[in-house]
């Protein structure tokens, strides 16, 4: 197992936001695994969703139960192989897992920033990993690489930095959002806001954390996670007690827990209301809404993905509604109607938009087929 040790550096300098605002003084957190090699051509840009950070694999020396989100892809001998490959997970700036974000001191004002943080893109996220990259003297990726949230952050460096990348891995992810997925953010965020200790989100300086919202929003997202066919292998309609005072084994009430897929909402609900900030998800999922590269191309997707020069490889799964395959398949006739190097995988899995995190022999050999190629080609010497 990798023993990760988790890194911070401090930026000074303003960062231009797309909003127009800026931020100075912001650090990012980060992890490394493996080996830079001599010419620096073997580095991976590992890039997170949503509620992840910069703790992609192995363990921290003194907490072996906290292991990285994506372990059972990167690693010695893995899919992404951390014997051939550097690879580099960054915290987005704004999340609350050690990068600068709403939690943190504002440098001109000595308050916690709360809800004066400036609102962050997908762009600015980019923007922000570029300069960790020029701080460790890396010009140019070997590949990017992320899922969901992430996949777009992978998508945007074609764009953004064309000139420094050589292959993007975008799995699960799309070339912006639906309108029913914006829907579901929304509900989440007025769950949140409208929590009675949001308090417009200056809460810290209450003493007090908007969990309800937290929980609400926390279970509306989990479901968009799973597939029903999911839902209904673990849970189907069983009940959380099988005994009670009549023949049915219902209580009939409208409050208590009854089913074990209320159950587990709420526990999953309450776990995250214990360890997220109420702001980053707003911005978070603001910047998931915002994503949209063709908008500045009258919504076609072909010109805007003109810029791109890399290589692709995209992955998609068959039960994932939130991120469906016909999503990952614009992108794909996208890059083709600009004649680039593309792979394509769809993988008929049954968890949903979660399966870009688990194991799926063919998930996972597909990757692992495509970064092999991706290493022999550097160890021919060549570009990757």
């Amino acid at each position: 197992m990798l023993i990760a040790e988790s890194k911070s550096m401090l930026f000074e300098a303003p960062l231009p936001l797309q909003s127009g605002a800026s931020i100075r003084a912001y650090s990012l957190s980060y992890e490394t695994y493996g080996t830079l090699n001599a010419d620096k051509s073997n580095a991976v840009l590992i890039c997170h969703a949503l509620n992840a950070s910069h703790h992609v694999a192995g363990v921290y020396a003194d907490q072996a139960g906290n292991v990285g989100w994506w372990d059972n892809m990167i690693g010695p001998g893995k899919s992404l192989d951390t014997e051939k490959f550097f690879v580099i997970g960054v915290n987005n700036l704004g999340s609350c897992f050690g990068s600068t974000g709403p939690m943190n001191t504002h440098p001109d004002t000595g308050r916690v920033y709360g809800a004066d943080f400036p609102v962050i893109t997908v762009e600015d996220w980019v923007n922000a990993q570029a300069r960790l990259l020029d701080a460790l003297g890396i010009e140019k990726l070997a590949a990017v690489m992320g899922g969901s949230l992430g996949g777009m952050q992978a998508l945007s460096w074609t764009l953004q930095y064309p000139e420094r990348i050589q292959h993007a891995v975008v799995v699960a992810s799309a070339p912006n959002l639906n309108a029913e997925n914006i829907a579901f953010n929304e509900v989440a965020r007025r769950a949140i806001v409208t929590d009675p200790d949001f308090h417009d989100g200056h809460f810290y300086e209450h003493g007090v954390v908007p969990k309800r919202g937290l929980r609400i929003a926390r279970m509306i997202g989990h479901i968009t996670y799973l597939s029903d066919d999911v839902m209904n292998e673990k849970f189907g309609r069983q009940l959380r007690q099988a005994v009670t005072d009549n023949a049915t084994g219902y209580k009939y009430s409208t409050q208590e827990v009854e089913f074990q897929i209320e159950s587990y909402l709420r526990y999953q609900g309450d776990k995250f209301s214990e360890y997220f900030d109420a702001n980053t998800y707003l911005l978070i999922t603001r910047a998931l809404d915002y994503f949209d590269p063709a908008r500045q191309h009258g919504g076609d997707l072909s010109a805007a993905l003109a810029r791109a020069t890399c290589k692709f490889l995209l992955v998609s799964f068959t039960t994932d509604w939130r991120f469906s395959p016909s999503r990952s398949r614009e992108m794909v006739k996208a890059l083709l109607d600009n004649r680039r190097d593309v792979s394509y995988a769809e993988i008929d899995a049954p968890h949903g938009h979660d399966a870009f995190l688990l194991d799926d022999a063919r998930y996972m050999n597909v990757v692992r087929s495509y970064f092999d190629n991706v290493a022999s080609a550097l160890d021919q010497g060549g570009s990757a």
